[in-house]
């Protein structure tokens, strides 16, 4: 046996305890009663499987907190205590939602039930991080003082923009990324902002909007491909998000899926963001980098010979890399989603069909359209903080990496 060097790193494998057990039992209790609505405490401890005396000792914390509100007995009985339903208490959390693009910064806060409150937007020029704070602290006041909502209630902040994060070569270059954020971090946000930040891609936050709040409720395995002035992808597999090592799952865009096909910012060859994005779509209809380079116009104008041309291109690659998400990840749909307006999107994937075969091509609904709206990268931005409160965490059971 090779022996090992005594100054080598140890090898480790972490074990868990009550804290971690405890903060997973809270978001299981939170998570059930979110999905059924209206619960008891026999419910919960029976859909939860935690004992009955955890189930109570958890339901009086988030009672105590503000998080759940108690209802009527529901029956009276001759033996033991009548059932006291459960539910949300829909102003016991807020969280505000942030979605920074090339052109807009769009701002909502959101109540505990996943209810809009308010909402306010601001034009923006493709931002650097100074530019943009100021605006963000700005937005950040005004939704305080039109919501009228209680702020020592407000979970944090969730913001959003277009990825990848940190990645040598590949960040914060091309029209499709946003100049000067490769060097910020949440925690250098909350330092400036004096609130929790989570700092997240736009297409991961779009996939938390269209499974909270969109046709995607029902899946546990699915890829939401979000277009925007690139092309990402946010993963939930068995039921959790997946977001990689470094924040960068996901990053579909830049899969090559063109042998020697058109250059691509990040410094390939083919990439499928090169033909399916909004900024291949505005190159064919010969208005990138102008002003009618936004959705609204691609919604106004309709599709016409050049738009029907960037189907014909698009489709291809797109289908490809529908096979390769499918035939990696066993998913149970691909949901297509972002800021193509969805005339466009229903063309798109009319010229999808028909799709070659994979493990997932038996049965069922193989892409489908999201439904969250327009605003699912700002729901979902404010949805981070929300899933953070509700969503049953098992990998912090094993002490696997951060929570």
């Amino acid at each position: 046996m090779k022996k090992t060097s005594s100054a080598a790193e140890p090898r480790t494998v972490s074990g868990t305890n009550l804290e971690y057990a405890r903060s997973h039992n809270r978001r299981a209790v939170l998570e059930t009663v979110r999905l059924n609505g209206q619960l008891t405490r026999a419910d919960l401890a029976r859909l939860t499987a935690l004992t009955p005396q955890t189930v109570s000792n958890i339901a009086a914390e988030l009672l105590d907190a503000g998080m759940l509100l108690a209802g009527q007995p529901l029956r009276e009985g001759a033996r033991g205590q009548p059932a006291i339903p459960l539910t949300l208490n829909p102003d016991g959390a807020y969280a505000v939602g942030m979605q920074l693009d090339h052109q807009m910064l769009v701002a909502l806060a959101l109540d505990l039930s996943g209810r809009v409150r308010v909402r306010l937007e601001a034009p923006v020029s493709r931002p650097s991080p100074d530019e943009a704070l100021p605006l963000i602290s700005d937005l950040l006041q005004r939704l305080r003082r039109e919501s009228g909502l209680d702020w020592g209630r407000l979970l944090g902040l969730g913001l959003v923009m277009p990825g990848p994060f940190g990645v040598e070569g590949m960040t914060s270059v091309g029209p499709t990324t946003l100049p000067g954020w490769e060097g910020v971090d949440a925690a250098g946000l909350e330092r400036a902002l004096g609130l929790p930040v989570l700092l997240e891609k736009d297409a991961t936050a779009a996939a938390i909007g269209e499974r909270l709040y969109g046709m995607a409720s029902e899946l546990r395995n699915f890829v939401y491909l979000f277009i925007g002035a690139g092309l990402g992808a946010g993963l939930f597999l068995d039921g959790r998000l997946y977001t990689g090592g470094r924040r960068n799952a996901g990053e579909a865009g830049h899969m090559m899926v063109v042998p020697a096909g058109r250059p691509c910012d990040c410094g390939n060859c083919g990439c499928l963001e090169r033909y399916v994005s909004l900024q291949a779509l505005y190159e064919e209809l010969g208005i990138a980098g102008g002003p009618l380079a936004t959705p609204e116009h691609l919604a106004a104008r309709g599709i016409d010979a050049a738009g029907e041309r960037w189907l014909d291109a698009a489709a291809g690659p797109l289908r490809q890399a529908i096979n390769i998400l499918e035939s990696m990840l066993d998913i149970d749909a691909v949901v297509l989603g972002g800021l193509l307006p969805p005339v466009w999107q229903e063309a798109l994937m009319a010229r999808l069909h028909p799709l070659p075969l994979s493990v997932r091509s038996s049965s069922g609904e193989r892409v489908r359209q999201g439904s969250a709206g327009r605003d699912v990268v700002a729901l979902g931005a404010a949805a981070l903080l929300v899933f953070d409160e509700f969503n049953p965490q098992y990998e912090v059971l094993l002490k696997g990496g951060r929570r």
